[in-house]
């Protein structure tokens, strides 16, 4: 049974990759709604791996994920990438960015590739408007490799968020950014998450940033399951604020 106002919902978890020993087990997760959540862990714990089940990107071997009240897992290849579309919005640490694609193309790029969004004038608007509020609005015309990687970012902010998801998951955000830049970016998604009632899900190394997120979940504790493929697993720890 769905748990009350929970946009992810994970039940009995259990996820491999073929070609390594990596393997976790989570019994039990729930994410509320309009909720920021921040997940930390050592490199290789499976931090990405978790955006990426929950985004459908990567099917448990075993267990449930229901996100938006629809179960992810359930789902063929094609109804997972166009339920990404409508109901995600993905925020890559490495941009994801088409360097042969104009900035504006590459904000517009789901609405090309998803016949679920119809891209019309206003949609090209509302990409301008978001653009502007995240400064780089003059530089809609130009191509990925002229901008800086702050910009870059900025850009996929910008293309995870123009659809109007209901969950924005972000993979280390700020990772590759200075400081400046860095809170620029963390202003960006928690005021859109705040103005919107989105759900923020955020991968982060950055311990100064957690008392920003009403929520932390810890993978330190599933670092032997990542190593043993035989092990037993545990479920990451949590703590809210």
């Amino acid at each position: 049974m769905a748990r009350v106002d929970a946009i992810v919902d994970l039940e009995r978890l259990d996820f491999g990759y073929r070609e390594g020993g990596f393997r976790f087990r989570i019994p039990s997760l729930a994410i509320a709604r309009r909720s920021a959540v921040a997940v930390i862990g050592p490199s290789g714990v499976g931090k990405t791996t978790l955006l990426h089940l929950i985004a459908g990107i990567l099917v448990p071997d075993r267990g449930l994920v229901r996100v938006c009240g629809i179960d992810v897992a359930a789902l063929g290849d094609a109804a997972r990438r166009s339920f990404r579309i409508e109901h995600v919005g993905l925020v890559f640490q490495e941009f994801e960015l088409l360097d042969y694609l104009s900035v504006l193309d590459n904000i517009l790029l789901p609405y090309r590739i998803s016949p679920a969004l119809r891209l019309d004038a206003a949609v090209r608007d509302r990409a301008r408007r978001i653009a502007d509020e995240l400064g780089i609005g003059d530089k809609l015309g130009r191509h990925p490799d002229c901008l800086s990687q702050g910009e870059r970012q900025r850009v996929g902010i910008c293309r995870a968020v123009l659809p109007g998801p209901d969950i924005l998951l972000a993979d280390e955000p700020t990772g590759n950014l200075d400081p400046g830049t860095k809170e620029r970016v963390l202003d960006t998604l928690f005021a859109y998450a705040a103005r919107t009632e989105t759900t923020l899900v955020t991968v982060t190394h950055d311990h100064a940033l957690l008392d920003r997120f009403d929520r932390i979940i810890d993978f330190q504790d599933i670092g032997a399951a990542a190593a043993k493929p035989g092990d037993t697993g545990h479920a990451p720890a949590e703590s809210a604020r």
